[in-house]
């Protein structure tokens, strides 16, 4: 009965530890290569201050690039005509100018929208 039980148990435990360091080291290789991987990403580091053709890509939001983001200059109100030109709380950028949207008979309430007739933007009294 002996002799059963020590073959079935390492014959040192220094000799398992070295199993085990063996089996680890492989990992947390590969895992520093794939951290490796991961922080070269080229479509990550395609900015449109680098490479202006990126805002022309489909699904992007605009065609001009501000601050290291593509915009419309035409619709953002963050960036309305040029880059950095924000549009006040009650204004909305429309072609490329801040307008009073509240306050307009050409944009009654958004861009483009002329008001109903007998209908005027809200004034202030």
């Amino acid at each position: 009965m002996a002799l059963t039980t020590s073959l079935a148990f390492p014959v040192s435990f220094a000799e398992s530890d070295e199993r085990s360091t063996a089996a680890a080291a492989p990992s947390s290789l590969s895992r520093g290569i794939y951290s490796l991987l991961r922080q070269h990403n080229p479509r990550g580091s395609m900015t449109c201050d680098k490479f202006r053709r990126v805002c022309r890509a489909r699904g992007r939001a605009g065609p001009h690039c501000c601050r290291k983001q593509c915009v419309n200059v035409m619709t953002d109100n963050q960036n309305c005509g040029q880059c950095g030109k924000k549009c006040w709380f009650s204004q909305a950028c429309c072609g490329g100018s801040c307008v009073n949207v509240m306050h307009d008979p050409k944009n009654c309430g958004g861009c483009n929208k002329r008001c109903k007739k007998g209908f005027l933007p809200v004034r202030d009294v």
